[in-house]
């Protein structure tokens, strides 16, 4: 981002103090990513008050910060304040002037990204799509809240001509407050589940959150909605602009998988089929569930005007870009060789549903190990959808499961038909539980929500382990 102090306080309703700087390097929350150029925003979270940092941005070379208070820095080089009323809000009305700017003076669009389930995917799998037309921009991670979603805005310049977001939602409102910073061109509605459904009441409440991405798209704006939910369908009357359907299930929609095959390592072909015609499609990413991920961006790329051999051929060199995402790997520790499936970066029963169905179809005829952390934010249907994934393993066939966390315990009493089943406290326990139960050639499936830290079970495996 290029822009002057005095421009930074209008977008912001600030005041300047220090002089009017350039600002031409990134913008950051964390004084450790600060660099020579950039701004540094001192939002005050639980644990630390990003104030207690301004003089650490300054030392890395940032020379505007963001501040809700005017901090004394007489022992470290100077750099520009401009006081708002509150640091986080200041950052989404920053990204949203930054955003304007570059739609006033160039081409650029805006892919948005909402569902239960795959948001990040197919957010990774459009970046590599849209790439292939043109210089795009896309989150790291899983960038798509109040904080990430501003920062990946501000990473767009007057070379970008494609802007992919997430958003993601713990609440009602939320994702109505993205799109006032973003609003898009294309608003992508993949799945409405049973995830997190203690911040949203019932599955209504979450298809009603989910909902304000469509509300607040641009007018004109392309709907693209999974044909095969009736959640998402009976968003249709909300769009505002034209409506494009895809169906995993492969009927009645604009774009479709057509011939769905699944090979021996879980990774899915299909025909990509759509009124303009047809294109072969192999996918890398392992998972029969990434077929629906993969039509999401089609969709959205064709709505953007890609054209379908571009967007078949983008799709079957796509690869997992984001971490702990039905990673899948050849291992081997000490003498055993084995596979380990990494999806631990979060968990909700359709995740889990797809990751059960990965570790039967990777594990057909070897010993299958599932770790699973509890599943969180699910309030008083926590037992009862934990049980219900116990109750997948057991249909699974799965020889082992190694449970971690408190709520843990309700996957074993769904297991029932699961042989070795075993409870754990941490990360730890977990690791030396899967240690003690690898033979040659099993499979080991690493699964939870991630602040139930089965992502550390995940790491400490390959941290054992070297590739085969």
């Amino acid at each position: 981002m290029q822009r002057s102090a005095t421009w930074i306080a209008e977008a912001t309703r600030g005041v300047v103090h220090g002089p009017d700087v350039s600002a031409n390097g990134p913008v950051v929350t964390d004084s450790r990513e600060a660099a020579p150029g950039g701004v540094y925003v001192a939002r005050r979270g639980e644990n630390a008050d990003g104030h207690d940092y301004v003089a650490s941005a300054a030392r890395a070379g940032a020379v505007c910060a963001l501040v809700e208070r005017v901090v004394d820095l007489s022992d470290c080089p100077p750099i520009t304040q401009v006081v708002v009323g509150d640091a986080t809000g200041a950052l989404g009305d920053l990204a949203r002037a930054h955003l304007e700017a570059l739609r006033a003076g160039g081409a650029i669009d805006v892919v948005a990204v909402t569902g239960s389930v795959g948001k990040t995917t197919t957010k990774d799998l459009l970046l590599q799509v849209l790439s292939a037309d043109a210089p795009t921009v896309a989150p790291r991670l899983s960038f798509n809240n109040e904080v990430g979603l501003p920062l990946t805005v501000l990473t767009a310049d007057e070379s970008t001509r494609h802007l992919v977001l997430e958003m993601g939602a713990s609440g009602p409102g939320h994702i109505a407050y993205l799109t006032r910073i973003a609003p898009p061109d294309v608003a992508i509605e993949l799945v409405v589940g049973h995830a997190h459904m203690g911040g949203f009441g019932s599955v209504a409440g979450v298809a009603e959150a989910k909902a304000e991405l469509i509300e607040g798209s641009r007018q004109g704006a392309t709907a693209v909605l999974n044909a095969d939910d009736p959640n998402v369908a009976a968003m249709a009357p909300r769009a505002k602009g034209p409506v494009v359907r895809f169906s995993p299930s492969g009927v009645g929609a604009d774009v479709v998988a057509e011939d769905v095959r699944v090979d021996a390592a879980g990774r899915a072909s299909f025909t990509l089929a759509a009124p303009e015609g047809r294109e072969p499609v192999s996918l890398s990413l392992v998972g029969a569930h990434h077929v629906a991920n993969a039509l999401a961006a089609a969709a959205g790329a064709r709505a953007l005007g890609l054209g379908l051999p571009l967007i078949a051929r983008a799709l079957s060199g796509a690869r997992a870009l984001s971490p702990h995402r039905m990673d899948v790997r050849g291992l081997r520790i000490g003498a055993v060789p084995l596979t380990l499936i990494d999806d631990s970066y979060n968990a909700n029963i359709d995740s889990m549903r797809a990751a059960v169905a990965a570790l039967e179809a990777i594990g057909k005829g070897r010993r299958t190990i599932a770790v699973l952390s509890e599943m969180l934010e699910l309030g008083e249907d926590s037992p009862a959808t934990h049980r219900a994934v116990g109750a997948m393993l057991s249909g699974a066939g799965v020889d082992a499961l190694i449970g971690l966390g408190r709520d843990a315990h309700y996957y074993s009493e769904g297991a029932a038909s699961v042989p070795d089943r075993v409870l754990v406290e941490d990360p730890g326990a977990a690791l030396a539980a899967v240690l003690d139960r690898l033979t040659d050639d099993c499979v080991v499936l690493v699964k939870g929500s991630y602040n139930s830290y089965s992502w550390q079970v995940a790491d400490g495996l390959l941290e054992e382990a070297t590739t085969r």
